[in-house]
């Protein structure tokens, strides 16, 4: 049973379950996990965020889905304060067809990156990775 002040106290007719998420912002303590069944949920794969992107994001083309996945995937490998996760993948689509893009070039990309880096310094990183050129491979088909 649960009581809320405004309304009362309600009694489950069923044992509730409880679902705990947590983003790695804090540590579990033993005694939490010791309760609880874990469930590790990874950054989904190359092929599955295009799905993701082309189910969530309507009207978003197949190149442009794949350009975004692609860019996502290889910021997730580098050693960023913030790693972006799935709600930025989305987010960041959201813009992208919001302006009309087709394909991602390294401008719009610079002048998109707060969709998906939320750290200054993991922006300024990456600003110099475009400069240098050294994303272009990510941003070809």
């Amino acid at each position: 049973q649960v009581t809320i002040p405004e309304i009362g106290t309600i009694v489950a007719t069923h044992r509730p379950s409880v679902v705990l998420t947590s983003n790695r912002s804090r540590d579990l303590s033993d005694a939490l996990r010791r309760r609880c069944l874990y469930l590790w949920i990874d950054y989904p794969s190359f092929e599955k965020e295009v799905r993701i992107l082309r189910t969530k994001i309507p009207g978003i083309n197949e190149r442009l889905a794949g350009q975004v996945a692609r860019v996502m995937q290889s910021l997730r490998r580098r050693q960023l304060l913030k790693v972006p996760g799935v709600a930025e993948t989305l987010d960041w689509a959201a813009a992208l067809a919001a302006l009309h893009a087709d394909h991602l070039d390294a401008e719009l990309v610079r002048e998109t990156l707060g969709c998906i880096l939320k750290e200054v310094e993991d922006v300024k990183r990456v600003e110099a990775d475009l400069q240098a050129g050294r994303l272009s491979e990510l941003l070809e088909s």
